[in-house]
């Protein structure tokens, strides 16, 4: 994209903004990557259904490779991928314990308002992005629920931009 917008862009200030704008960038960032990323985790781990996902333990790191993950896919760098593990790696970890529909609903409620802690309602396109970000991503990670042995290798991590549903492998 050139250094400086069209001409005809500056006439339109919104459109502007979500044409140059990342969905990272226009949700803060690394810093707001790790604070949506804390603020999930916070919530879930306080729930009595989602936090069941957590009994057998967690890194000590997870909230941040939860940050630099949730970066990669909302347009940031390859934080995630370039250097802690793989797509593949994330959906196996998440397969091979059948459905969960409400363990399900309720981490896509905690997302919500995770969205909220950190200030990201307050723009309905952002909040909205985010929202379906994120129940497509549960969608994703329960596509192997019964068995984590049909985790392909390789799967490429789905980018999301403003104008499409993810596009695996767009990068940043």
């Amino acid at each position: 994209m050139p250094s400086s917008p069209e001409p005809w862009l500056l006439a339109f200030p919104d459109l502007r903004s979500v044409m140059t704008e990342s969905i990272y960038e226009a949700a803060g960032g690394a810093d707001g990557m790790l604070r949506l990323a804390d603020a999930w985790h916070q919530r879930v781990l306080a729930d009595p259904v989602v936090s069941h996902a957590f009994s057998h333990g967690f890194r000590e790191d997870h909230t941040e490779r939860l940050g630099a993950y949730l970066g990669e896919a909302l347009g940031g760098p390859q934080a995630f991928t370039g250097s802690m593990s793989t797509e593949s790696d994330v959906v196996r970890m998440h397969s091979g314990q059948g459905r969960e529909e409400e363990m399900d609903r309720l981490a896509l409620v905690a997302w919500d308002e995770a969205l909220s802690d950190c200030g990201l309602t307050d723009d309905p396109r952002l909040a909205a992005t985010l929202h379906s970000y994120f129940a497509d991503a549960i969608r994703r990670m329960g596509e192997h629920n019964d068995d984590s042995d049909t985790v392909p290798e390789g799967l490429p991590l789905e980018v999301w931009t403003w104008d499409s549903s993810g596009s695996a492998g767009s990068g940043s």
